[in-house]
């Protein structure tokens, strides 16, 4: 059987959630509610120093347990536990975040855990750097559902060309990793396709993570009990059954206008993913634009960012990828420990 973690990538509101409470409800993977350490930790890896080293590698757990950004409260996982497993674990950075993954999967008394945030889409060379083996689940909904929930959603500050540049940049960036990602490691699920008809769609996902499909997984309403936090109202729909109402949606809540800017910027990526167009008319000028300078902006933002990336691994203080699983033990040339072998008893 598979330890490999999973990750749930995607354009924020293309239906991420509800794969993270199907992912949960198989008896052999927990997925936990989004929390917000891994990239800022990835990000700030020279401060942590030598994670070889016992009192950094314990600085550094502690910072995740107790600092209030980090969400490490959402795992419910016990704060000493988590900072002495660290300690006492391989001094790496994915090692020490991997460990709170691994522990949240204890809770449950599941072998194999995975972790849900939509932006993870535009980090995968980080993800990997972190976990190895690590498996990535692309779920893509169609681009003008996407805009019109993200504009109703109460986090969202931003505006319509915001909004359509988001769902570009994850298919672009999902074209990328199709091409470049061996097969066992990136799958491609359409939202439609997995409410539709979700037994044989999870069956088919099923089979890429290596894992046998579990019935449970159709019907996720109890695991979003455990892994939707209460506080998220605009998660609601995941307490109930797989319903295909929101499909097609955006028609009735897309102005005329937002829907000609949708099928002009994202037309092709639309059709290449099987998504149909209106022939709506062509937008203004003007909103062509605008669309296409918060487009450039972005890149340019995400540019500078890599660059900063890029001289940072030239200076990294200690090794940055996991040696808990058997395939990142195998790639680093480590032995993995007698006890991380065994699966939790059921």
């Amino acid at each position: 059987m598979s330890d490999r973690p999973v990750f749930v990538i995607g354009c924020p509101r293309s239906g991420t959630t509800m794969l993270q409470l199907m992912l949960h409800s198989h008896p052999r993977m927990a997925v936990p509610p989004e929390t917000r350490f891994l990239v800022p930790a990835y990000y700030r890896r020279r401060t942590w120093g030598d994670l070889r080293v016992t009192q950094r590698r314990r600085a550094f757990a502690q910072w995740i347990a107790t600092e209030r950004s980090t969400k490490f409260r959402e795992l419910k996982i016990d704060k000493d536990e988590f900072v002495r497993q660290c300690v006492e674990g391989p001094g790496s950075l994915g090692s020490v975040l991997g460990t709170a993954f691994r522990m949240y999967a204890g809770r449950f008394d599941k072998p194999r855990w995975g972790d849900k945030r939509p932006s993870y889409v535009k980090q995968v060379d980080m993800l990997l750097r972190l976990f190895p083996d690590a498996q990535f689940i692309h779920l893509i909904r169609d681009g003008r559902d996407c805009v019109s929930s993200l504009k109703e959603m109460p986090w969202y500050n931003l505006d319509s060309f915001h909004a359509v540049s988001t769902w570009a940049e994850a298919i672009d960036a999902g074209g990328r990793l199709r091409r470049t990602l061996p097969e066992d490691t990136y799958y491609e699920l359409r939202y439609e396709d997995l409410t539709d008809d979700p037994a044989t769609e999870l069956k088919k996902l099923c089979h890429f993570l290596e894992e046998d499909f579990a019935p449970s997984m159709v019907s996720p309403r109890e695991a979003a009990q455990v892994a939707v936090p209460q506080h998220k109202v605009w998660h609601s729909n995941t307490h109930g059954d797989v319903l295909r109402s929101r499909v097609g949606s955006w028609a009735n809540r897309l102005e005329d206008w937002e829907i000609s800017l949708c099928e002009h910027m994202l037309g092709d990526r639309l059709e290449s993913m099987g998504y149909e167009l209106t022939g709506a008319p062509r937008p203004s000028k003007e909103h062509v634009i605008a669309c296409q300078k918060t487009m450039q902006k972005r890149k340019a933002s995400r540019m500078r960012k890599a660059m900063r990336d890029r001289l940072n691994r030239l200076r990294e203080p200690s090794p940055v990828a996991a040696m808990l699983t058997s395939g990142q033990c195998s790639l680093a040339g480590v032995p993995q420990q007698r006890s991380e072998l065994a699966e939790p008893a059921v």
